[in-house]
């Protein structure tokens, strides 16, 4: 039985001595090639190309490490009536995260239309997602066996509508804006219709209907969760429905994307992830399956959730300065911080919901990198930002590679990457988190979504700014 606080704790027992400096040939902490899972001789290309142009020999054989991360352990390839089938974990969890599942794939997408192979995986990837949001769209993480029951020790005894198939049944808005986000860049980058089946159309119905279930303007809805746990965050209020929430047209949210539930129903970044990715929705719809209905139905949902964003998703911090709340419950009732989990507030420009010069984007953005935020660490070693999930004091990697992605100028990359390549314990790998003043201190050895994640980061720098890269830090 897979313990989460085993997990959480086994990070920090692997950790030994730090051994970088141990290792002056920078040894590959990939697999053998043979027990690689999933084989890209794009992705081998742009290893190479990527590596070239990175000065610091350190962050090299990090990304070396990272970018392949997700496909060399967690794609299990197989075919489902003849198409392909792609079950992609989230690393040292056995189980697919619909959130996880598709930002692991993210940074391959450019190199998609010619590599014939790792097409597969992305229609393998948006096959399976559509089919386990049809089992439930308001779970959040899924077993391989469709009809299996899950194994998590955590999840065993929650008080739930818990379905076969289901790994874990946390509502959050982005589990079902993910794969909209996922099917949107796959189209965008290689117009190939052929995921785009009865599947897939009835998987996006089903998530709009979620969607305004969720808006509960015509009573609670069907969906509540409550879980016996010594941590507030793990269980939803009021008998597992959740805060009081003034109905406003915002989708109300059981939990963050850090799989922890919200303060208040109503969660700004995830609503307004959930209003752009609507309208790529619509799109594919539109194009690849010339379902103008489908489209049309995303398009008004948008359309409402936007307005409301504005009227209801903003507030003032002491100091008067305006900026984005974190989560709101429609009574004039707001929270300022944010996590590290994206999606984030720091996190709207660069998933495509603010443009990066927003004023208003920037304020929030600011504050939330300042000890405005209560989960904005300041360390020894490091600083950024954490959230609830593991415990003050620990900053995600994510929070970094954010700040980094999202038009920061070249002396803040600069120091994000820094602090990225001397806070991984001489792994080679990013974490969950790590202690702000002893990075030797981690939780999760084997998470792939920020894997691939700083593999991305290094690839737009790689594209964007190549004389930062190639410049000693």
């Amino acid at each position: 039985m897979i313990d989460r606080r085993s997990l959480i704790a086994g990070g920090l027992a692997l950790v030994g001595t730090p051994a970088f400096a141990a290792r002056p040939n920078l040894p590959s902490k990939r697999p053998a090639v043979a027990d690689r899972l999933f084989k890209s001789r794009a992705v081998e290309r742009e290893i190479a190309r990527v590596s070239a142009r990175i000065a610091d020999p350190k962050l090299r054989w990090m990304f070396g490490n990272c970018y392949p991360n997700t496909l060399d352990t967690t794609v299990r390839m197989s075919t489902i009536a003849g198409a392909p089938d792609a079950f992609v974990i989230t690393g040292d969890i056995p189980c697919l995260w619909l959130r996880d599942s598709s930002a692991q794939l993210r940074p391959y997408l450019h190199l998609v239309r010619n590599d014939p192979a790792l097409r597969t995986v992305f229609r393998g990837l948006i096959a399976r997602q559509s089919r386990s949001i049809l089992l439930d769209p308001y779970a959040n993480a899924f077993l391989e066996d469709p009809a299996g029951k899950t194994e998590l020790s955590w999840a065993l005894h929650d008080q739930t509508e818990m379905k076969p198939g289901v790994a874990e049944r946390k509502w959050e808005i982005d589990s079902l804006c993910y794969p909209m986000r996922l099917a949107y860049g796959y189209w965008q980058a290689t117009r190939d219709a052929t995921p785009f089946d009865a599947t897939w159309a009835e998987a996006a119905r089903a998530s709009l209907r979620t969607y305004r279930e969720q808006q509960r303007k015509d009573g609670r809805g069907p969906y509540s969760f409550l879980r016996a746990s010594n941590r507030n965050t793990e269980t939803m209020a009021l008998e597992g429905w959740g805060n009081p929430a003034k109905p406003n047209g915002l989708i109300q949210c059981g939990f963050r994307p850090s799989d922890d539930a919200c303060l208040y129903p109503y969660l700004i970044p995830a609503n307004h992830f959930a209003v752009t990715t609507l309208r790529e929705l619509a799109v594919v719809a539109k194009e690849a399956r010339n379902d103008t209905a489908l489209a049309a139905d995303a398009t008004a949902l948008a359309a409402e959730v936007e307005p409301a964003l504005n009227e209801n998703g903003k507030m003032r911090l002491r100091d008067g300065r305006e900026v984005w709340a974190y989560e709101v419950d429609g009574f004039g009732n707001a929270v300022f911080m944010d996590d590290a989990n994206v999606p984030s507030l720091s996190a709207l420009a660069y998933m495509g919901c603010v443009p990066a010069t927003d004023p208003l984007w920037r304020r929030t953005a600011d504050a939330a990198w300042s000890d405005a935020n209560p989960y904005f660490f300041k360390g020894t070693k490091a600083e950024g930002i954490g959230g609830p999930h593991v415990g003050l004091g620990q900053i995600w990697p994510m929070s970094l590679i954010i700040r980094a992605l999202a038009g920061a100028d070249d002396a803040t990359v600069r120091t994000c990457l820094r602090m990225l390549r001397d806070t991984d314990a001489d792994t080679g790998f990013m974490h969950e988190a790590f202690d702000k003043d002893d990075p030797a201190k981690f939780t999760r050895s084997w998470f792939a979504w920020t894997n691939g994640l700083f593999g991305e980061l290094l690839v737009h720098l790689a594209d964007t700014r190549p004389a930062l890269l190639a410049a000693p830090l």
